[in-house]
């Protein structure tokens, strides 16, 4: 195996914990362990509070760390307390031009991963491909474009919103002809991926670790300890989910035999407080300790995932491997043509609904309340599904001899 030198960019990394940062930081975390040199060209830690980091406040803007022998350059973004298009707009070219300064600290490099989103990450590592000539390779967690567009985050009138993403798209599309290389997690959006980029394209999922999300070692987690069937959504409290059908749906449950826990953060959290306060069968708690996921995860009863019906597969939700590990089925709903419909249908792990049916929700509901035995035995098969196709070791030893052929 030869020692590489590798530079990663991308805005989330060590310490958060959840989502991008937390498969970004495993990659570096695992490149180190395999003999490469790896530096990180990143923000500061933020999501999903949409606030820096309180260790980090008091640090320069421009800061460097060394964590589990990666080199990490920081750049102190701006990060709006309530995130709209606009100020996300802000956001990624803040961290953007930051970024751009930190790149002249990289002296030497063989491959640069790019994780988008941000797309600009792109843009980065072409520069920084440039000037040590190396390999690009692009990593998409999102199409945060695509995201965008189908989240309905920007109020612009019509024509003025077709313009702005025909621009954008315009972009995204130059920038990914820079690529060497290109991956993402999902087969939906390798698909997607192959419109967007020149480049060869291969599938490389994200992954769980399934002993550190294990129902056989977790304990009952504190948010979760009453007696009666637990309903957990734990994640980001964003814009794709479809929180106006959550309302509708815990309207209808059964509040004696029933209750419903949402542990997360994100850009919508402050809304959906306002509009489940006078529901106190409904609990809200912030994220938890990665420590402590294993204990939350596992001592639910049943996870839940209402997406919006628009948004197809711009992301393959990370939440849901975690959800599958904990051996308890998941409810989800969204587009028909969603990946997940098919990681579900295949697992039998799950219900997958493509319409925001309350009525058939509730069905789904109430049949596992009655039935433990037909909740118990999807939730067996959920975890061995999971375990079997996305255990982190098999993931990461698929990147590293890609690794190798870049």
């Amino acid at each position: 195996m030869t020692s590489k030198k590798i530079t990663l960019i991308g805005v989330n990394f060590y310490p958060e914990d959840t989502a991008i940062g937390l498969y970004s930081t495993d990659m570096a975390r695992y490149f180190v362990e395999k003999g490469h040199t790896v530096n990180v060209v990143t923000g500061f830690p933020y999501y999903p509070q949409w606030r820096i980091k309180d260790s980090y406040k008091k640090k320069s803007s421009f800061y460097q760390e060394e964590v589990d022998g990666i080199r990490i350059y920081r750049y102190k973004q701006y990060v709006p307390k309530k995130p709209n298009f606009i100020k996300r707009i802000f956001h990624l070219i803040d961290f953007t031009i930051g970024s751009w300064f930190n790149l002249f600290k990289i002296k030497e490099t063989d491959i640069v991963i790019s994780i988008v989103p941000f797309t600009s990450t792109i843009l980065l590592g072409w520069i920084l491909k440039k000037r040590r000539k190396a390999n690009l390779w692009v990593h998409v967690q999102d199409f945060e474009f695509d995201a965008a567009l189908q989240s309905g985050v920007t109020k612009s009138s019509k024509g003025i919103k077709t313009l702005i993403f025909k621009i954008l798209f315009g972009i995204e599309k130059w920038l990914f002809s820079k690529a060497d290389i290109a991956s993402t997690i999902s087969n939906t959006m390798l698909k997607k991926l192959d419109r967007k980029a020149k480049a060869e394209s291969f599938f490389l999922p994200n992954w769980i670790d399934a002993n550190k999300i294990n129902p056989e070692s977790a304990q009952k987690h504190a948010y979760l300890n009453s007696n009666k069937f637990k309903i957990l959504y734990s994640g980001n409290i964003g814009d794709k989910q479809n929180w106006e059908f959550f309302l509708e749906f815990i309207k209808e449950l059964d509040t004696e035999r029933t209750e419903i826990i949402v542990v997360g953060d994100g850009a919508k959290k402050e809304w959906l407080l306002d509009k489940i306060k006078e529901y106190n069968f409904v609990k809200y708690f912030s994220p938890v300790p990665f420590e402590e996921l294993s204990d939350l995860l596992c001592s639910a009863d049943l996870h839940i995932l209402f997406q919006k019906e628009d948004v197809i597969d711009t992301v393959m939700p990370s939440k849901l491997l975690g959800m599958m590990a904990s051996a308890t089925p998941s409810l989800v709903t969204g587009n028909i043509q969603s990946e997940v419909k098919k990681v579900l249908d295949e697992s039998r792990g799950g219900y997958y609904l493509s319409e925001a049916n309350v009525n058939q929700v509730m069905n789904v509901v109430n049949n596992l309340v009655d039935d433990k035995t037909v909740s118990q035995e999807m939730g067996l098969k959920a975890r061995e599904y999971i375990v079997n196709r996305f255990s982190k070791n098999k993931i990461l030893e698929t990147l590293n001899n890609k690794l190798e052929e870049v």
